[in-house]
């Protein structure tokens, strides 16, 4: 069962076309009724464009144009750009159809964690309570359900029953809990209340992880960038010397106008009108270096701004925040990842109907009631749900020795089957510590350590990242910080102070020229760093320019060499999505050799281009691990959050969390996740081989219902043992 279209959602194609009328359609029209008008207006504003109609029932676009202005082909790309924009509404409203149509699943908030929990300790202790008191299993079906296990199993299958039959009512279509109720019933009736207890014990801790896991991502995201409860400063009209008043976030209103200080977090998107401020947008970009902001520059709730002082113009507070974006769009997400079902419920769905059919058959061919027990107590559910979980908690054990925490044996699977690698670079890619990578001086007047020494003096006292990898270099090659006078900051721009007699400035370029002092003498200097992708701090003494110090992320070790190994492991495309710039980017995408990258990107801009993806038929895997990654984990197929320095919201939003910085962990992952979906293959075919077998012999009435137990059991114990050699794969082999 494949949950993708062989359409892609967001692709146009003519239906039909003549000079001067065509028809486009696309699947993404359907849903975007709500948006018609909208894109109505955008429709009759095309080029040479005479008229339009949208029929969102029929999915497609009619448009009269004027052939001598505008040809079809032009206008087909313009119409699925414009429909591109609406992607995420689109996708969105889609998946929620496909929940509706496709399967009905029982919703985790209906039940709270203590509930899971509960019946799954009570379904254990029934468990091992059958283990210790054997009791002979009764001869007739109705005593078989009406003993304390059996009746205990059925009791606490009652959610399971209301969902899968629900389903069936609704959509005629069986989901999870359908299955689930039909493996309780049937090994309850055949006397095997041991392995309904089992099922129920591990659907209901799945089920509580998941929901705990959710209810984590959640709350951390909301601690972490919640600005609910904190106040702002007011400004009447936004003019300097207006009197301040002190008021809650909730008073705000778009057009309201706030100042901010340094120290303290911004509290609602807006555009600065007045000052200038150094911001830390981390939490929004996951870029190290602040942004500097003065009049026109936006800024966002939830960033903090470290030097400098300005007047804002918010623009949207509360909901309307790209913090509260983020935060929905990981809730949503997540809610859609319920929807993915392992590899045995799918293989299941289409088994268990074969026992029941066959068993009716039998008895009606044969009229010998033996032989259609046999068909019962033959089937294939079993052994495959029990061999596929101890598969996927052997590899999820294994994953956790070598510091690889999984969430679900689901996103196995779907890593197996991705085609797409998208990467944040800071912090991913790169280590996330800045550190000096060059300096240049000027030929003749100063010593390399003597312009890193000057520039640690104007920088001693700043906290910009910059200014740290500065200062770390200077204590690295043993250099002292030379005595220096008070040192003042120009947002933005860059620091001085006098050493001596003579102004040491430290800063960009544009700092430098303020000043007076020209930069051209080291301009074939600069050229190179820049292109080299690092990042460039002018240091002049006095009135001339003495050194370049260039700055740069360094990449993570073995990085080039970990992505070289997924393009061998059938990783077809790979990625960078950053909010860093252009520049920077396009260094580190050569570097590593990706098929690409895009830059200058929001949180909410990297899971768009995941949607548009995952529409155009890729399963996409994204590895990040900052907050502002957050979205593009819980939208991607699989999220991966990698490093030390990830954060928690990252990793409660990721399928897959990779705790060490050794970047061969990503295809030592990918292998495990590769045997082990083989090792599932393997129990898949001995359990349906020998299963088949034994229904054969018993549909013959060759072997009594207890031998026909007995080969299943064993079939049983087969896969289950060969799912546990799980434990001895070795990452080790990858991560070398």
């Amino acid at each position: 069962m494949s949950f993708r279209s062989s359409q892609p959602l967001l692709k146009c194609q003519f239906a039909h076309r003549l000079p001067g009328r065509v028809r486009i359609v696309c699947r993404a029209v359907k849903y975007l009724s709500a948006e018609q008008t909208d894109l109505e207006d955008h429709f009759s504003q095309l080029r040479g464009v005479r008229s339009q109609r949208m029929n969102c029932a029929a999915s497609s676009v009619v448009l009269t144009y004027d052939p001598e202005a505008v040809n079809d082909e032009e206008l087909l790309e313009s119409v699925e750009s414009l429909i591109q924009i609406h992607s995420l509404s689109a996708l969105r409203k889609e998946r929620e159809e496909r929940n509706h149509l496709l399967v009905q699943e029982r919703d985790l908030h209906e039940e709270t964690l203590p509930t899971m929990l509960t019946r799954a300790g009570i379904a254990g202790a029934l468990l091992v309570g059958s283990w210790f008191c054997r009791r002979a299993v009764p001869a007739t079906i109705l005593g078989r359900l009406l003993s304390p296990t059996g009746f205990g199993a059925l009791a606490l299958a009652g959610p399971i029953f209301r969902s899968g039959i629900g389903a069936l009512v609704r959509t005629f279509l069986p989901n999870a809990d359908t299955l689930s109720a039909l493996a309780v019933v049937s090994s309850v009736a055949s006397g095997r209340a041991g392995s309904a207890l089992t099922v129920l014990l591990l659907h209901d801790l799945a089920e509580s992880l998941t929901a705990y896991t959710m209810n984590q991502t959640r709350n951390a995201i909301r601690d972490m960038l919640s600005v609910d409860g904190e106040e702002a400063w007011l400004s009447a009209d936004g003019e300097p010397g207006t009197p301040l008043v002190r008021v809650a976030v909730s008073e705000l209103r778009p057009g309201s106008f706030i100042v901010v200080h340094t120290g303290e977090k911004i509290v609602a998107d807006g555009e600065v009108v007045s000052g200038r401020v150094l911001v830390d947008q981390s939490s929004i970009t996951g870029e190290f270096a602040p942004a500097p902001r003065e009049a026109g520059g936006k800024v966002y709730a939830g960033t903090l701004v470290v030097d400098g002082t300005a007047t804002v113009r918010v623009e949207s507070v509360g909901e309307g925040t790209a913090v509260s974006r983020i935060i929905r769009m990981v809730e949503d997400a997540e809610g859609k990842k319920a929807e993915i079902q392992t590899y045995a419920d799918r293989f299941s769905a289409a088994l268990v109907p074969v026992n029941i059919t066959l068993a009716l058959a039998v008895f009606f061919c044969t009229k010998d009631v033996n032989r259609a027990l046999n068909m019962l107590v033959i089937d294939y559910s079993c052994g495959i749900r029990l061999s596929t979980a101890a598969a996927l908690s052997a590899a999820i054990s294994t994953a956790a020795r070598n510091g690889v925490l999984i969430k679900g044996g689901g996103s196995l699977q779907t890593l197996t089957e991705a085609d797409t690698l998208i990467l944040d670079k800071t912090g991913t890619l790169t280590e996330g510590k800045p550190r000096v990578t060059s300096i240049a001086t000027v030929s003749g007047a100063y010593s390399r350590e003597e312009v890193l020494a000057l520039a640690a003096a104007a920088e001693e006292t700043s906290r910009h990242p910059m200014a740290n990898a500065i200062l770390a270099q200077l204590q690295r090659v043993g250099g002292r910080i030379p005595r220096h006078q008070e040192v003042h900051t120009v947002v933005g721009r860059g620091v001085w102070t006098k050493v001596g007699r003579k102004t040491v400035r430290v800063g960009s370029k544009r700092f430098l020229n303020e000043a007076g002092i020209h930069t051209h003498p080291m301009r074939d200097q600069a050229s190179k760093l820049f292109a080299n992708g690092e990042s460039v701090v002018y240091v002049a003494s006095g009135t001339e320019i003495v050194g370049l110090i260039g700055i740069r992320d360094p990449l993570r070790e073995n990085m080039k060499k970990a992505l070289n190994r997924l393009r061998l492991g059938g990783v077809d495309d790979i990625l960078l999505l950053t909010g860093d710039q252009e520049q920077q980017a396009d260094v580190v995408a050569r570097r590593l050799g990706l098929d690409g990258f895009e830059s200058e990107l929001m949180p909410e801009d990297k899971a768009k281009v995941i949607l548009r993806l995952q529409a155009g038929g890729n399963g996409v895997v994204m590895v990040g691990d900052g907050i502002n990654d957050a979205p593009g984990l819980a939208y991607a197929d699989v999220g991966i959050a990698l490093g030390k320095t990830r954060t928690d919201v990252a990793m409660e939003a990721a399928d897959i969390t990779i705790a060490g910085d050794n970047a061969m962990l990503l295809p030592a992952t990918y292998g495990l996740a590769r045997h082990t979906m083989e090792v599932i293959r393997q129990n898949f075919f001995v359990s349906v081989g020998v299963n088949t077998v034994g229904l054969l012999l018993g549909g013959l009435g060759l072997i009594p219902v207890i031998v026909g137990a007995t080969l299943h059991n064993a079939s049983t114990i087969l896969v289950v043992g060969n799912s546990l050699r799980i434990f001895f794969y070795d990452m080790h082999e990858t991560k070398r």
